[in-house]
Parts: structure tokens; sequence; C-alpha cells
């Protein structure tokens, strides 16, 4: 049998998703599961939205078991306070070992979180300083306008200024079309019936180590673009009862130090 790359969570009832945050501490998304929830067809929405727990304890696994070191997050939400308690807990029981094997990375355990709303990084912000007694990764609070654009022809949208990081897991949750500035030949794509369609990580994909996972929250549309553009080896799963999308850079190690962070990633597997 093919040795795994990587750890894909296993499906959890409800109440084992609730009884895994409270094992966590991480009591903040299960006071809130109850907020405002976007009726369906809804596409503009101005309201905080409610924590949807499955999504949250898929993201936080994927982090966990994959032992990931810096994350870039497009859209922010309940979801880089989850990310950051999850990033965390990967420092605090696998310290040592990074150490040891000096990998070289040059903003560990941190997350970049991308967005442009300030309203929501800053909602993002007040929660994750409620935190601040406790230990919780470093959280970098990225604002970025964002345009139409042109990705081979093709309409996208794209951020005027992305951060300065190589992650080695990317989580897609964003843009919000609505919010997308700038026409370019009458196309706009803030309309009912329009997929957002984001072309950022195409631009630094050469720069992407290899280990690299990219998760999408639903987005279809944007996870085949992204899939029918990259140019290098990736595994390509759809996991359509959890309406989400994973990209796997499965390509032999570009060195040395490249190849001890893939020890490093998998000696949980």
């Amino acid at each position: 049998m093919k040795k795994k790359n990587f750890l894909i969570p296993i499906n959890k009832t409800k109440k084992n998703v609730i009884n895994f945050f409270k094992s966590k501490n991480i009591y903040e998304v299960l006071k809130n599961q109850n907020n405002h929830k976007r009726p369906i067809n809804q596409m503009v929405w101005s309201k905080t939205l409610a924590p949807d727990l499955n999504d949250l304890y898929r993201l936080y696994q994927f982090v966990y078991l994959n032992k990931r070191t810096t994350i870039l997050e497009i859209g922010t939400g309940w979801s880089t306070f989850v990310l950051a308690h999850a990033l965390q807990a990967v420092k605090k029981d696998n310290y040592k070992t990074f150490n040891k094997l000096k990998l070289r990375r040059h903003n560990p355990f941190e997350i970049f979180t991308l967005d442009n709303s300030k309203k929501y990084l800053n909602i993002s912000r007040k929660r994750i300083l409620k935190l601040k007694k406790n230990k919780i990764a470093k959280v970098n609070y990225c604002h970025s306008d964002i345009f139409v654009d042109l990705y081979a022809g093709k309409f996208v949208s794209n951020y005027k200024n992305l951060p300065l990081c190589n992650p080695d897991f990317i989580y897609i949750d964003g843009p919000d079309p609505f919010m997308v500035k700038g026409k370019i030949n009458n196309f706009n794509p803030g309309h009912g019936d329009l997929m957002p369609i984001n072309a950022d990580i195409l631009k630094i994909e050469y720069y992407l180590i290899p280990g690299t996972i990219i998760l999408l929250d639903g987005r279809t549309s944007n996870a085949r673009f992204l899939r029918d553009h990259f140019k290098r080896k990736w595994i390509y799963k759809h996991d359509k009862k959890n309406d989400q999308h994973i990209f796997y850079l499965d390509e032999p190690p570009l060195g040395k130090v490249n190849q001890k962070q893939l020890m490093f990633y998998r000696s949980n597997i």
C-alpha cells in the first residue's frame, strides 16, 4: 500500500465535535454557535456569521495532524480564532523536534490572515486579544483591497497586496465577490449568479514548498480553476460530504532542508 502523504480528519458527530472544543478550552465558538446564520441564497450579508463547528473542527485537525508551521488564510473569521489555537498546539507538542531538525522557517508558528475588510479583521483581532493571557499563535492581520483582474485571459479577482511569507498551509474562504473593485470590459463578479474566482495562489505557486496543503471551504468553481491552472504536481481531493477541496503539493524535496521538513510533517503518519 502506498504511504500516505498527508492526513484527512475523520468525520465526527456533532456531540463529539462539541466535546472536542470543550477539551481544548475553546469555548468561544460554542457560545456563539447560535448567532446569525446566513439564509440560503442570501448573497449580501453584513452580520457576523455563527461559527460552523464541523468546519472549524476539521480545520483545526488539518493543521494539527499535518503539523503545519506557517498559515496563510484568505478571508478572516472564526477560522482565524481556531487556526491560532491549532497552530499553538502544533508548536507546544512539536517544538523540540522542530528545533532539533533546524527547519528553515522564517515565520514559524505564525498566521497571516488576509482580508479586504478592515471591519472583519478588527473583529478577528478583538477575539484574539481576549486570549492575551493564554499562549496562542502569532496572528498577522493583513488588509488589502481586491480588484477585478485577468489571469490567462480569464476574469479573476486578485488582491493588491499579499503577505510576505511562504505558507505550508493555505486556507481559502474569501474574498467576498461583492467587495471586488473595478471592472474589465464591464465585468465584475459582484452578481448573485456568479462565483468567486481568486487567482493569487497561482502567482506564488512556484515559491511553495513540497508538502504544502491548500484547503478551500466550498468555492468549487475556484477550486476547479486552480486545478486547471496549476503547473506543478498536486494531489487533488474533493470532499463532497464536507464541501471541501484539498490540494497537496506532491513533489520530491527541493533539498536537504525541505527533506527534513517533510520528515517533520509525516512523523504522525
